[in-house]
């Protein structure tokens, strides 16, 4: 296929695209470097140095001898996106048959950290969606769109989370609806409504979607990463980085892990290969013209409690005593709840789960050790409180 990626500079952008060309499918990527700016303005850089867009294709072209084409430009610009869904962005004659949409700012203490920052995720999010649907419209009506969504927009009902979808009875009628959403932060607040929007669009215009609500995902490498200038951009601050790979930094710093509150929130996760294996899933499974379809992408459940006493039994593997404090809860959540998610969705499609285990944390942990030079303390402790 032609598979352009939105948001290919990024923790999962940039090994979906690796991923895709040794597939040997023609991949595309473009990027805005947000995250890459964000960092630098927040102090906070990631673990490893990352090599700019251009550098990373020319690695990857070395290392596989496939080419992977890449633009650094704003989605939010109608005429970026037309270069981009032309291929002239990228020297190209191509249309893509299907696209992969990370081009969203991810993080949910960015979004409540202030006004400008709140506004910027606001109109980048659901600009960038609606110019694709857009593009989607113009260019190519029977290209699949799979968006990266998150489990968050659901928040923690008292009743079990379904995939997507909740069939409702209501005296004496019945109607299947989309899953009530109770997003936690204004990030993910656009989450719901770039997937309202697409379902809209989908229902109008007949154009085909599916949405991966995906948990958080943790790990370093992927199988097409051997070379480290290849590795992913690893954050482990308290912006931009996911809980297990905040613990493991914290860990091998000798920084106590900074369980928000009690402790009992618990959420959805998964391997970075996963999150891989799951977008080729999808793409090797296109839905119909008009199909709005919803999987929940995540192999495991666990409160942060418990990922701690894992984050600790994978340190006495490695040999690196762990300590565990909780905090303040800066963020505003239930601290203990109900949460029971369906996710059969992509395991019935073929998905092989890489769980997350002891020896696995401590397999991590020892790379980190190896570059603990470079962990900044002063990124770690969370900054951004809701209220």
């Amino acid at each position: 296929m032609n598979i352009l990626i939105l948001g290919g500079d990024g923790y999962l952008g940039w090994p979906t695209a690796m991923y895709l060309s040794a597939k040997s499918h023609s991949v595309a990527v473009a990027d805005n470097y947000f995250r890459r700016k964000a960092c630098e303005e927040l102090g906070s850089p990631p673990l490893l140095p990352v090599p700019r867009l251009d550098e990373r294709v020319r690695l990857w072209q070395t290392a596989s001898g496939r080419l992977v084409h890449a633009a650094i430009g704003d989605l939010c610009d109608w005429s970026f996106m037309q270069d981009c869904f032309t291929g002239k962005a990228f020297g190209l004659d191509w249309t893509p048959d299907a696209v992969v949409h990370y081009a969203e700012q991810p993080s949910a203490p960015y979004s409540m950290m202030d006004r400008d920052k709140a506004a910027f995720t606001l109109s980048n999010n659901l600009m960038s969606t609606m110019n694709l649907i857009q593009a989607v419209k113009e260019f190519n009506p029977a290209c699949h769109i799979v968006k990266l969504g998150t489990m968050g927009v659901y928040g923690t009902p008292d009743i079990d989370i379904e995939e997507g979808y909740l069939d409702v009875e209501h005296k004496g009628r019945s109607q299947r609806f989309l899953y009530p959403k109770t997003p936690g932060s204004l990030y993910h607040l656009t989450k719901a409504q770039d997937s309202d929007m697409l379902y809209f669009y989908c229902r109008i215009w007949d154009i085909r979607v599916t949405d991966l609500n995906q948990g958080p995902v943790y790990g370093i490498f992927t199988d097409q990463s051997d070379d480290e200038r290849l590795a992913t951009i690893f954050n482990y601050d308290d912006v931009f980085g996911t809980v297990v790979n905040r613990f493991l930094v914290q860990a091998v710093g000798r920084v106590p892990l900074t369980v928000y509150g009690k402790g009992g929130q618990t959420r959805g996760y998964l391997d970075i290969r996963d999150t891989l294996a799951c977008v080729e899933l999808a793409l090797l499974n296109p839905v119909q013209a008009g199909e709005y379809k919803v999987y929940n992408q995540i192999t495991e459940t666990f409160t942060v409690n418990e990922l701690a006493v894992l984050v600790h039994a994978g340190g006495k593997l490695a040999g690196i005593d762990v300590a565990v404090k909780n905090i303040e809860n800066p963020r505003c959540e239930a601290e203990e709840h109900y949460y029971n998610p369906t996710y059969t969705g992509l395991t019935d499609l073929g998905l092989k789960p890489h769980l997350l285990t002891p020896e696995k944390i401590a397999h991590m942990l020892e790379f980190v050790a190896r570059h603990k030079d470079r962990i900044r303390e002063d990124s770690i402790m969370p900054k951004v409180k809701w209220k």
